[in-house]
């Protein structure tokens, strides 16, 4: 009980101090960035700095060796204040790629990546999707052929909607090293420096939301990276893929919570200050109902989530479970966002005003880490059948 206790202080003492840091490093400067395009690179030595990035990784590996709430703590976080664009490429640096590389990287790879990654020397990126092959990995046409005499691969091919894309200093490139066997048997995990000669970054792409994340093509003509930079097992990038994807949507989940409760936080704070017909808005039986129904959904999300996280953390989270999680969470989140903008009248239309952002940031929530199609066909396989 007393030590629940304590690290129940713990956690909300690392929640104040993630929220003082947005409000010193990034809230004076993030709209200039969404503007811009791109935040600076110096913001992840920052966050580094800080201990905000990493934290699950076991200290030998230069993290904090925190439980799975503090490393969900961030992403909810920094989305509930409205850093989207931030959270995201966090969620991918920490929670994917520091991840990928301690559960299946060799000991050399761990050592060498892993610290630099919690200091913030170093940003990491996966690059799955391609311009063909999106939620369907079956798709996959990037290739990594063997050498016959150096045992190098060549890597050749192009990936695209890549996070971190344009800041990343090495980047997990999922290929195809077995031209006859199907993707599931034949794919392999390749760890790709950014000084790599042949990879090149495309243009920072220009999207509708989450404008201030780096997000870019990525070209491999005749990428060679030696047997030590495969991550896994040869032939086994699949597998690997699979086993992450419970972490991968359920961070996204815990994303769709906090964004859902800061567009709250900021509507609820609107209505009672906006007056019409001669009272605040707040006070109008239509727009109290509305809000009562939002928040009942953003708890009744939270709720789940949580219990996803618990399931996580005990390595007992099915994929199933976590693409329910993803699925209800992100959908609700663009039912939250476009229901409060709603109330906000002309005024959420508006770039000045945080909700429009919320509601923008808010809508790929439904397409990256997974489809809603894709996720609603994983849980009716588990349900159903195939």
């Amino acid at each position: 009980m007393f030590q629940t206790i304590a690290i129940e202080d713990e956690w909300k003492l690392f929640k104040k101090s993630i929220e003082a840091f947005a409000k010193k490093e990034i809230e004076a400067n993030y709209s200039k960035w969404e503007k811009e395009g791109m935040f600076p690179r110096e913001l992840w030595n920052k966050l580094g700095e800080a201990g905000f990035l990493c934290v699950g990784i076991p200290e030998q590996y230069g993290g904090l060796g925190a439980p799975l709430y503090f490393e969900a703590c961030i992403i909810d976080e920094f989305s509930r204040l409205g850093y989207n664009s931030i959270s995201g490429g966090l969620a991918v640096h920490s929670n994917i790629v520091a991840h990928y590389l301690l559960n299946s990287g060799t000991e050399e790879q761990k050592t060498h990546y892993l610290p630099k990654m919690a200091t913030g020397e170093y940003v990491g990126a996966i690059a799955m999707t391609e311009p063909g092959a999106g939620s369907d990995l079956q798709g996959i046409k990037t290739t990594a052929m063997k050498h016959p005499e150096t045992s190098e691969y060549t890597i050749n091919g192009s990936k695209t909607f890549i996070s971190n894309g344009q800041m990343f200093d090495f980047v997990i490139v999922v290929a195809k090293t077995n031209q006859e066997a199907p993707v599931s048997k034949g794919t392999t995990l390749f760890i790709v420096d950014e000084s790599t000669k042949g990879l090149t970054k495309g243009k920072n792409l220009k999207k509708i939301g989450l404008h201030s994340a780096d997000t870019s093509e990525l070209f491999f003509d005749d990428v060679c990276v030696a047997p030590s930079q495969i991550l896994g097992a040869l032939d086994g990038g699949f597998i690997t893929l699979m086993n992450e994807l419970p972490r991968e949507r359920t961070i996204l989940a815990v994303g769709a919570c906090g964004a859902m409760e800061g567009a709250l936080e900021i509507t609820i704070q609107y209505l009672q200050e906006r007056e019409a017909f001669g009272k605040p808005l707040s006070k109008l039986q239509v727009i109290r109902h509305k809000i009562a129904e939002m928040v009942t959904e953003a708890k009744v999300n939270r709720a789940f989530v949580n219990q996803c996280l618990v399931l996580l953390e005990k390595n007992q989270l099915s994929t199933a479970e976590a693409s329910m999680a993803k699925l209800s969470s992100t959908e609700a989140q663009c039912r939250v966002a476009d229901g409060c903008l709603q109330l906000f009248g002309g005024y959420g239309y508006m770039e000045e005003y945080p909700i429009s952002r919320a509601y923008t940031d808010a809508r790929v929530q439904r397409i990256y880490g997974g489809t809603s199609e894709i996720m609603k066909e994983i849980i009716s396989k588990d349900v159903l059948g195939k």
